[in-house]
C-alpha cells in the first residue's frame, strides 16, 4: 500500500461531505417550482389576466418537462458528465425560478417555469447515479436522505407560498426559492474544482484526491456517465403486459397526483376557504407522500403479489375524491389525509421495476418504458380536470374524468402485480 491510500481517512464520509451537501441540496430543489406556484395560481391569473384553462396548462408543465428530459439527460450526462450536468440542471433550475418573479406576463412566466421544470428534470435523472458513484457504500442510507429531502422540498415550498406572498407579493414568493438552486450550484462547483485540482496540482489535498479517485474509477471506460449507460435488451419491452401495467399505474398515479397540486387550493377557495388553507392543505397532501415513500418499498419487497395494495391505494382516493367533489369543508383534513395515501402507487411502481426483472438491461428497459410513457399520459391531468371545471362551472365533470383514469390505473395495477418478470414476455 502506497504512503497516499494509506493515509486515506477511515471515516466513511470525511472526503465526500461536498457531493453529499450537493446531493442534498439538488434533492431539496427538485421540487420547489412545483409548489410553490400552485397555492398562487389564482392571485398570479388575476394579476396576468389569465383564466383556468391557463392553470391547467401551469399543472401540465412538470410532467411534460420530466417526461422530455428523462428521455434526454442521458445523452446530455454522457457528453459532459454528470457533476457538470447536474451543475447545469441546478443552474436551470435557479435562473427559472429567479425569472418567474420577473415575468412581465403569462407567456413569459410559462417559458420560465419550463425553464425550472427542465433543470430539475435533469436532476431527476442524474442525482441517482451520483449516490452510487460517490457512495457506493452508503446507497442506501444517502438515498433515503435524497427522497427525505425531496418530499420537503415539496412540503415547505406550499406552506410558504401563501404568507411569503401576503407579507412581499407573489411576485417574491416565487423568485425567492431561486435562492435554493443557487446554494444547490456551489457545491458542485467546489467539487468541479477539487477534481480539477486533484488532476493539476501535486500534492493536493486529501478532499481532492477522494473525489477524483471516485471520479475516474466511474469513467474508467471513456465514458463520463457510465451509471447512465442503457444496457442493449434482447426483447421488446413494449410487447410485455408487465410494461404496460407498470406505465399505467406509474402514469396515472402521476396524472391525479399533478392534478391535485394544481387544483386543490382552488378547489377549496370555491368552497370559501382562504388561499394559505389551500396551500396548507397541498402541503398535507405531499406530507402523507413522504412517509408512504418510505414504507411501500418495504412491503412491497415482502408481498408476492401486492395488489390488495393498490386496491386499499384506490378505496383511499374513491374516499377522498367524493368528499372533495360533495362536502369539500366537512371534513377537510380527512379527504387530504386520504388523498395523500392514495399515490402510494408511486413507490409502489418504482419499486416493482426491480422485482419484475432480472436483469440490469431489463430493469434499464422498464424504467425508461415506464417513466417515459407513464409521464406522458400524466400530462394531460391537469389540463383536462381543469378544462371540464370550466365547462361545466363545476367539479363533477372532473371527478368524474379522475375516476376514469382511476379505473386505468387499476387495470395498470392488475397487470404490473402479477408475480412475474417482464423477460417472459417482452
Amino acid at each position: 500500500m502506497n504512503t497516499a491510500s494509506s493515509a486515506l481517512p477511515r471515516s466513511p464520509w470525511r472526503g465526500r461531505l461536498l457531493v453529499l451537501a450537493g446531493i442534498a441540496l439538488s434533492a431539496f430543489t427538485l421540487r420547489t417550482a412545483v409548489t410553490s406556484l400552485t397555492p398562487l395560481l389564482d392571485r398570479i391569473g388575476e394579476g396576468l389576466g389569465f383564466g383556468t384553462t391557463m392553470t391547467g396548462v401551469f399543472g401540465m408543465v412538470p410532467t411534460a418537462a420530466f417526461a422530455a428530459f428523462g428521455v434526454a439527460t442521458p445523452a446530455i450526462a454522457h457528453r459532459l458528465g454528470l457533476e457538470r450536468t447536474v451543475l447545469l440542471a441546478m443552474l436551470m433550475a435557479g435562473a427559472g425560478l429567479f425569472l418567474r418573479g420577473l415575468a412581465p406576463g403569462t407567456w413569459t412566466l410559462l417559458a420560465a417555469s419550463a425553464l425550472a421544470l427542465s433543470g430539475m428534470g435533469i436532476g431527476n435523472v442524474v442525482l441517482p447515479p451520483l449516490v452510487k458513484r460517490y457512495f457506493p457504500d452508503r446507497v442506501g442510507v444517502v438515498s433515503s436522505a435524497y427522497i427525505t429531502l425531496l418530499q420537503l422540498g415539496t412540503i415547505l415550498p406550499a406552506l410558504a407560498a401563501v404568507p411569503l406572498a401576503d407579507a412581499a407579493g407573489w411576485r417574491v414568493s416565487l423568485a425567492a426559492w431561486s435562492l435554493v438552486g443557487v446554494a444547490a450550484m456551489l457545491p458542485w462547483i467546489g467539487v468541479l474544482w477539487l477534481e480539477r485540482r486533484a488532476h493539476t496540482t501535486p500534492g493536493c489535498s486529501q478532499r481532492a484526491r477522494m473525489l477524483a479517485e471516485a471520479h475516474d474509477r466511474a469513467v474508467a471506460s471513456g465514458d463520463a456517465a457510465p451509471e447512465l449507460a442503457h444496457p442493449p435488451a434482447r426483447g421488446r419491452v413494449w410487447r410485455s403486459p408487465v410494461a404496460w401495467g407498470l406505465a399505467l399505474m406509474f402514469g396515472m398515479t402521476s396524472l391525479v397526483t399533478y392534478s391535485m397540486f394544481t387544483w386543490l387550493p382552488t378547489l377549496f377557495a370555491d368552497a370559501g376557504a382562504s388561499p394559505a388553507f389551500g396551500g396548507n392543505m397541498v402541503a398535507l397532501f405531499s406530507t402523507l407522500g413522504l412517509a408512504t415513500g418510505l414504507v411501500m418499498p418495504m412491503i412491497a419487497v415482502r408481498v408476492a403479489n401486492p395488489f390488495p395494495v393498490v386496491l386499499a391505494c384506490l378505496a383511499c382516493f374513491v374516499t377522498s375524491f367524493l368528499g372533495l367533489w360533495l362536502a369539500p369543508m366537512a371534513a377537510p383534513l380527512l379527504w387530504v389525509a386520504l388523498l395523500g395515501l392514495g399515490p402510494s402507487t408511486f413507490p409502489l411502481s418504482l419499486v416493482l421495476i426491480n422485482l419484475r426483472t432480472r436483469t440490469p438491461g431489463g430493469s434499464a428497459a422498464l424504467s425508461g418504458f415506464t417513466q417515459g410513457l407513464g409521464y406522458s399520459l400524466s400530462c394531460i391531468g391537469p389540463l383536462a380536470f381543469g378544462w371540464l371545471h370550466d365547462l361545466s362551472h363545476a367539479w363533477t365533470l372532473s371527478f368524474a374524468f379522475l375516476g376514469l383514469c382511476l379505473l386505468m390505473l387499476a387495470t395498470g395495477g392488475w397487470l404490473a402485480c402479477r408475480p412475474r418478470m417482464l423477460e417472459d414476455s417482452w
